[in-house]
């Protein structure tokens, strides 16, 4: 079901389900976010904001929205799964592979040693790269019709006290000036994904989120 609402700049608020979504709204997001769109979508913690990681005019718009600078953000990014993870990380080591290979997809984001091929707009000076698998087949059949990685950051700003956003239908009205399309999969979580450091010899716990820690 195709749900818009009378927002200022046309956002759309889409109706998915994660069993069954519908193909044709898929494509209307794909469409989006190849014409360099920013949209908001649920993932299996909280819901998180996004683009083609291709777009740099859409990472800064991402930024912009965040209130910080681009080259200071710490974003992360989407893949539908480890296939093409060789080709924005460097120095995957069998350890490290086989960890993220037993908590993915879930609610964990590991930070790894960034290729070449992660484009500027969100390698920046960095060395590293946050990397996502999330246990939502939404998100997860976006990217793969999208054919490469999105950019994602949580809802939250950096200077909020306020919990993580997770009626749909209020974040449209809060960003519907924003962005260009709202997914609504449901209500979202609280917590956010456990964050683990495998760029260096040994894994390092960032943040303890909704991800168990047992490695």
């Amino acid at each position: 079901m195709l749900i818009l609402r009378g927002l200022s700049n046309n956002m759309l608020l889409l109706k998915l389900y994660e069993k069954n979504p519908e193909q044709r709204h898929i494509d209307r997001i794909v469409e989006l976010l190849r014409d360099g769109g920013v949209i908001i979508y649920p993932t299996d913690t909280v819901y998180g904001m996004g683009c083609d990681i291709t777009k740099a005019r859409a990472v800064e718009r991402v930024a912009r929205i965040k209130g910080i600078k681009a080259e200071k953000a710490q974003f992360s990014f989407i893949c539908s799964d480890l296939s093409h993870l060789s080709d924005f990380a460097r120095h995957v080591d069998n350890a490290t592979f086989k960890l993220m290979k037993s908590h993915l997809p879930g609610p964990y984001t590991f930070i790894l040693t960034a290729s070449n091929q992660v484009p500027k707009s969100i390698k920046q000076k960095r060395k590293t790269v946050g990397i996502r698998v999330p246990d939502n087949n939404i998100i997860l059949e976006i990217v793969r019709q999208l054919g490469h990685p999105i950019l994602t950051t949580s809802l939250k700003m950096d200077d909020e006290i306020l919990e993580y956003p997770t009626d749909p239908e209020l974040i449209a009205e809060d960003y519907g000036d924003f962005v260009d399309a709202v997914i609504d999969g449901g209500y979202g979580g609280i917590v956010p994904s456990t964050i683990i450091d495998c760029s260096g010899d040994e894994p390092e716990l960032i943040r303890e989120g909704l991800g168990e820690v047992d490695f």
